[in-house]
């Protein structure tokens, strides 16, 4: 049984933050999910949302928003007094944390409308290759395809994931021309026969965000290969 920690263990901590992060390793988690888009100056910063709003004391979109001026918000106030003071994390601080415990990373570039598709890809392999972060610990996913064949022109070798609420019919045309992994899709709209064409093409496949065991037991027998959740402890207890 095999669990991806959502933005870190992001029912004990969160969602995005350092803390969560160290939440799923210290539990034992064997993957985490992370969010990545682009401040104004430009730098990865780690947030799910367009905006700073729901997370963090701030407002505002993250894009129009300097590193600094993401730094100096509050992100873990919103969940629990426990977490005042928690910041927003980079890219950078992540993948430190992360690859020192060997815990692999599912890096999701977030597209939203406007964004810079190249610039964004540009910077995250920058990163990628100043750290000398190895391959097999990380895997990029994204519901964007463009995105993905981008950062397949900058970092070949490190795997990708096409994320879909639904699988469509031409999936094998996009995860061929992708050169994909894996395919990841909302586990509410997961078919035994989708899952099953899918694995007959040789790709893994992962489904998001169960937070309940019980709703994806039938799901396992039909070849998923992980569940990407908020709750990993309810999943890695019952092992």
């Amino acid at each position: 049984m095999k669990i991806t920690a959502h933005r870190g263990f992001s029912s004990l901590a969160p969602e995005n933050t350092l803390a969560a992060m160290k939440e799923a390793i210290n539990y034992g988690c064997e993957w985490i999910e992370i969010d990545v888009q682009l401040s104004a100056d430009h730098v990865p910063m780690v947030i799910h949302d367009k905006t700073v709003n729901r997370c963090s004391n701030g407002k505002g979109e993250v894009r129009n928003l300097s590193k600094i001026e993401l730094k100096q918000l509050d992100a873990g106030s919103w969940f629990s007094d426990d977490f005042n003071g928690e910041t927003i994390p980079t890219l950078e601080e992540v993948l430190l944390l992360t690859s020192e415990a060997k815990i692999a990373l599912n890096i999701e570039l977030k597209i939203h409308a406007g964004d810079c598709i190249h610039l964004l890809c540009e910077k995250v392999a920058e990163m990628i290759n100043k750290l000398n972060i190895e391959p097999e610990l990380m895997l990029f996913s994204s519901f964007d395809q463009s995105a993905l064949l981008t950062i397949k022109q900058h970092l070949p070798h490190v795997r990708r994931g096409q994320l879909w609420e639904t699988i469509p019919n031409n999936h094998a045309d996009v995860l061929s021309e992708l050169d994909a992994f894996s395919v990841h899709c909302d586990y509410r709209y997961l078919t035994e026969e989708k899952a099953k064409a899918v694995k007959h093409l040789g790709y893994q496949l992962y489904c998001y965000t169960p937070n309940q065991p019980e709703l994806v037991e039938e799901l396992w027998t039909w070849g998923v290969d992980m569940m990407i959740t908020d709750t990993p402890h309810r999943y890695l207890a019952s092992k």
